[in-house]
């Protein structure tokens, strides 16, 4: 069974895993990024690799970030141990001091039982699937011994989080001063940086879900939890709520009403505001084929392309760099700004989207009103043949939905990539049309895909 996942290893902590694993997949990481035209030409002079080393705050971060650190160390590693920090936090540090490569401990938005260990190449950049199936190899071939001098360091990156913030700042547009954020950080890795860079960018901050203990990480908060981020927007009279989830690579916000904002409406405000200041790439928007059809309209009217994806940042991430495009993300909140960042920047993309209101004198009502939410239903149909989802019964079925929709809706069948179920989703001008629309096709399916 393949140990990395769509991002990274992934499991319960000290369940699949463990310390062993962790040390083991360090020194495997040492072995295949250890190679290269870079890396050989470093070992040549006599110079020692380098890895930043972060995490987020759950507990067993600290064993499993102590495993990484004496793996890396005892493969001659030099580490730098940014501490409890954000995952784009770690890739941007990856890039901005030149190191060979990085490793993040985090689970992202998962409960604090789990943890995971996701590993950055030479520019913060996520490693392509053939470069984990390497690594995952090595974890059973012959490691690196040095001995003596030659040992990696593990020292303290005592200035990780103030290079962040500085590089945040920077970004921006557009100053934040005279708005009030509330700032959701879900107990997590942004918990000091994002109130920080706020602050700092100037708006008025209100914070919740920043008292991390190692096991309250996204426990009823944050980006999977907006109940309690939208009641305190309304409570203080704040224009704006952000949260992030537990790695902080995601963004989502509530408007001063407390309804929430998601990650294609911010991308929608991005894209519109990007383009107006001749900084959207190829006047192009890279997003998932799960993204709502009201994002299509409303690039569509501002002569904006959306370039569609399977689901996971990944592929969009793997399509935004093979065609030079700026802007691309998720329904969830991930967001990727690729002039600032590598990855989904949680924080980055909360200032910018702040930044826009600022710099519009709008609210975050005005600026999300550019796109019409369509109404979606998603069913899992379970116990059925995932592998025949383009049965062709089904399919007649499916192409007469979308007779019946026309323009105003659309269909998307998935299989699941872990589990014999189908989703069937549908997007109609109404709730209802969708509902029944939904439940319609999932019948069908059921039918015609029986185990």
């Amino acid at each position: 069974m393949a140990l990395f996942g769509t991002d990274g290893v992934r499991g319960l902590a000290n369940g699949p895993l463990t310390a062993d694993i962790a040390l083991t997949l360090a020194q495997a990481t040492a072995v295949v990024l250890g190679q290269g035209r870079i890396a050989e030409a470093r070992k040549a002079a006599g110079k020692r690799l380098t890895a930043v080393v972060a995490r987020d705050p759950r507990i067993s971060g600290h064993f499993l970030s102590a495993a990484v650190e004496a793996g890396l160390a005892s493969s001659g590693v030099d580490v730098l141990d940014a501490g409890t920090l954000p995952t784009p936090a770690a890739a941007f540090l990856i890039a901005d001091i030149d190191a060979d490569f990085g490793v993040m401990i985090s689970a992202s938005h998962n409960p604090a039982p789990d943890n995971g260990i996701k590993i950055f190449a030479r520019g913060g950049v996520k490693l392509p699937d053939v470069v984990e199936e390497r690594i995952e190899e090595a974890m059973d071939g012959e490691k690196l011994r040095p001995t003596g001098a030659d040992v990696g360091r593990v020292s303290r990156f005592s200035d990780a989080e103030d290079r962040y913030v500085i590089h945040l700042l920077a970004s921006l547009p557009h100053r934040l001063d005279g708005i009030h954020v509330v700032l959701d950080c879900a107990h997590g890795a942004a918990s000091g940086a994002s109130p920080e860079a706020f602050r700092n960018a100037g708006a008025k901050v209100t914070v919740i879900g920043a008292d991390p203990d190692g096991i309250n990480i996204n426990d009823g908060v944050g980006s999977t939890h907006l109940d309690k981020l939208a009641a305190e927007v309304v409570r203080v009279g704040a224009d704006v709520g952000i949260a992030h989830d537990g790695d902080a690579d995601r963004c989502l916000a509530v408007d001063a009403d407390g309804r929430v904002v998601d990650g294609d409406q911010i991308m929608a405000i991005l894209a519109i505001a990007m383009k107006a200041r001749g900084r959207l790439a190829d006047d192009t928007l890279v997003a998932t084929v799960m993204s709502n059809l009201g994002l299509h309209v409303a690039m569509r009217e501002h002569g904006i392309t959306v370039r569609q994806t399977a689901v996971g940042d990944r592929y969009v991430l793997e399509d935004m760099n093979a065609g030079g495009y700026s802007l691309g993300g998720e329904q969830s909140g991930h967001v990727i700004m690729s002039d600032y960042a590598t990855t989904g920047d949680g924080v980055l993309t909360g200032l910018h989207l702040v930044a826009e209101m600022a710099r519009q004198k709008k609210s975050l009502a005005e600026l999300a009103s550019v796109m019409t939410v369509y109404p979606q239903k998603l069913v899992n149909v379970k116990n059925v043949d995932r592998t025949r989802v383009d049965d062709h019964q089904v399919q007649i079925a499916v192409r007469a939905v979308e007779a019946q929709l026309g323009d105003t809706g659309r269909v998307l069948l998935r299989a699941s990539g872990t589990e014999q179920l189908v989703r069937v989703m549908v997007e109609a001008a109404d709730e209802a049309s969708a509902h029944d629309y939904a439940h319609q096709l999932a019948e069908v399916v059921r039918e015609h895909l029986a185990l």
